[in-house]
């Protein structure tokens, strides 16, 4: 089971706080999850900001930062797509009810528990409170999901963000 529940309060408690930085420093991680397939791997870290992801392949490497930091890092507001040499990034935020929201939840911890190329952290203070990443190999490097989910008294947004490098 890859669903982790954290004692540690959130750092970024809305989407609006989230921006995107990619080849920073990788910060420390609350939980983290390693993929290795010969000469390449990707780390999945939850943040108490929200997420990083460091891929390398053949001694070629990137790393990515979704997160209420992301901007102090030198990134920016989190783009709804950002694509520069062998990296591409986009994000959706929606505003869901209660409703879409939890079966969202549901279908993030079903896939969390049931898969290892799941890592999944809940917050404290509400079971919906998740940040959920996955990755698999591509052809020449890896792609990974997240999802974020910042629930509220009417259900909650939720951020998604599809990323694929090949180097």
């Amino acid at each position: 089971m890859t669903v982790h529940v954290l004692d540690v309060a959130p750092r970024d408690v809305e989407a609006a706080s989230l921006g995107l930085v990619v080849d920073a420093e990788v910060p420390p991680t609350l939980v983290e999850l390693c993929i290795e397939d010969g000469s390449a791997g990707v780390r999945l870290g939850v943040l108490g900001a929200s997420h990083v992801v460091s891929a390398y392949v053949d001694g070629a490497a990137v790393s990515e930062q979704v997160s209420c930091d992301a901007i102090g890092f030198g990134g920016r507001a989190l783009p709804a797509e950002e694509s520069f040499g062998n990296y591409r990034f986009e994000s959706e935020t929606v505003r869901a009810g209660r409703i879409e929201f939890d079966e969202c939840a549901r279908w993030v911890r079903s896939n969390a528990s049931d898969d290892t190329s799941w890592i999944c952290a809940e917050f404290p203070g509400a079971r919906t409170a998740l940040t959920a990443l996955t990755a698999e190999r591509a052809s020449r490097g890896w792609s990974w999901r997240t999802w974020h989910l910042y629930p509220n008294d009417k259900g909650g947004e939720i951020v998604t963000t599809r990323s694929r490098w090949e180097p």
